[in-house]
C-alpha cells in the first residue's frame, strides 16, 4: 500500500508518516511541497504518486485568525479537500481527512456522537465542517480529533522546545516551574498522535464501513484535570492556576463541553486507549528528555 500524506510538516502529518513507514510506502509532502489551494497541482501530486490512500493532514488552524481571514481558512479546510477529494477519486485512492470537535457548539452534556447535530459557531469551525462534507467526494474516511498533543516529542532537540500543542506547552511550564493556566470550565477528549495514527493505519488495512468516525483519547476531562495529572506523572509540584473560558478575550467562541464518543470506531474493532494512559506514555518521553 502507498500512502500520500499532505501537510506532513505538523505534528500529526509527521506521525502518520512516521508509524505508516514502518510497514508501508509513504510519500510525506509538507506544505512547501504541495499547497492545497492549488487544485492543479493537487491533481498532479495524485497522479504522479498514484497513492493507495490519501492521508489529509493539511489544515489552517488559526482558529482566532479565520475570523479576520475566513477567505484563507475555506481555501484550505474547505474548497482544498475539495480539490483533493475529487483527485482522490480520479485516481481511485480512499481519502482520509482529519475533522474537529468545533463543528459542535458545546452545549451537550455528554460524549457526542458522529450522528449528533453539528451547530458550528465559528468561521474555522464552519470551514472544517465544510471540508467533512467535500470529502464525501470520495471513498472517504472523515476522523474528528482534539486536542492533539505529543506530534513533536520525538523530533524535538535536547532542550525539548519544539513542542506546539496546548498540552506540550503545560508540560514545558510544569517542568520549567513555571504557573500554568488550565481552563476548568471546558471539557474535552485530548488525543495522542500515536494513538491517532495507529488507529489511522488499522483503520485503512481492515476497510471497514466508509464515512464519519470519532476518534480521540478515551473519557473525557477539563484541562485543569489533563494539567494536574500530567503534574503528576513528570513527578513535578505544580502550580496550576484555574481559569474560565470567560476569563479570556478570544477572538472566536470555543465549545465548552466537546468530549467526542469512540463507540462507532470501537464498534469497527478499533479501541482507542484512554486518555490518562496516553498522557502517562507521552510523559515517560517527556521526563527521559529532561534527563539527557
Amino acid at each position: 500500500m502507498r500512502a500520500l500524506v499532505t501537510g506532513a510538516g505538523g505534528q500529526l502529518g509527521r506521525t502518520l508518516a512516521r508509524v505508516f513507514a514502518t510497514e508501508e510506502d509513504v510519500v510525506p509532502l509538507a506544505r512547501a511541497d504541495l499547497d492545497l489551494t492549488d487544485e492543479a497541482a493537487v491533481r498532479a501530486a495524485i497522479g504522479e504518486t498514484r497513492p493507495d490512500v490519501v492521508l489529509n493532514c493539511a489544515a489552517y488552524n488559526a482558529v482566532d485568525g479565520a475570523e479576520d481571514d475566513p477567505v484563507a481558512a475555506l481555501a484550505v479546510n474547505a474548497f482544498g479537500v475539495r480539490s483533493l477529494a475529487h483527485a482522490a477519486a480520479g485516481g481511485d485512492a480512499v481519502l482520509v481527512h482529519y475533522g474537529t470537535d468545533f463543528v459542535f457548539d458545546g452545549s451537550a452534556t455528554e460524549p457526542y456522537r458522529e450522528d449528533d447535530a453539528v451547530n458550528p459557531q465559528s468561521v474555522y469551525a464552519m470551514s472544517k465542517l465544510l471540508g467533512e462534507w467535500f470529502a464525501e467526494s470520495a471513498r472517504h474516511y472523515v476522523l474528528r480529533v482534539e486536542s492533539l498533543f505529543g506530534g513533536a516529542v520525538l523530533e524535538a532537540g535536547a532542550d525539548g522546545r519544539r513542542f506546539g500543542s496546548s498540552l506540550d506547552r503545560i508540560a514545558d511550564a510544569l517542568i520549567d516551574g513555571r504557573e500554568v493556566r488550565a481552563f476548568v470550565d471546558r471539557v474535552v477528549s485530548p488525543s495522542y498522535v500515536d494513538d491517532v495514527a495507529a488507529a489511522t493505519l488499522a483503520l485503512v488495512r481492515t476497510g471497514p464501513a466508509y464515512g464519519l468516525y470519532h476518534c480521540v483519547g478515551s473519557g473525557q476531562a477539563t484541562w485543569y484535570d489533563v494539567a494536574t495529572e500530567l503534574a503528576e506523572r513528570l513527578g513535578v509540584e505544580p502550580d496550576i492556576r484555574g481559569i474560565a473560558l470567560g476569563d479570556l478575550k478570544l477572538r472566536a467562541p470555543r465549545p465548552r463541553f466537546c468530549a467526542l464518543s469512540n463507540r462507532k470506531l470501537a464498534a469497527a474493532g478499533i479501541e482507542m486507549p484512554h486518555w490518562r494512559d496516553a498522557v502517562a506514555r507521552y510523559a515517560r518521553i517527556r521526563r527521559r528528555m529532561v534527563r539527557r
